[in-house]
């Protein structure tokens, strides 16, 4: 099931992936654009989209954290410095 999105019943968003949110976030947003639905339904995908936008940016977030603690301590003293 590869490349797909199960919507039949979506998970919580604060369980998903980077990849799994994002991959959903194009769906809703390319189903939005298309003018498919009913206006309930709309509402509804949009406000999933929300939490699934914010979601990514929290991951976002803590990842560059960790690459920036990886950059910092890179930078910090080395054994040379020691002596």
């Amino acid at each position: 099931m590869s490349g797909m999105v199960d919507t039949s019943t979506p998970k919580p968003v604060d369980t998903l992936s980077f990849e799994d949110a994002l991959a959903e976030l194009e769906t809703i947003v390319k189903k939005l654009e298309a003018g498919q639905g009913r206006l309930d339904q709309a509402v509804s995908d949009y406000d999933r989209g929300a939490q699934l936008r914010r979601r990514c940016e929290q991951l976002l977030a803590e990842a560059e954290q960790k690459v920036q603690a990886i950059v910092d301590g890179a930078a910090g003293p080395s054994l040379r410095d020691a002596g």
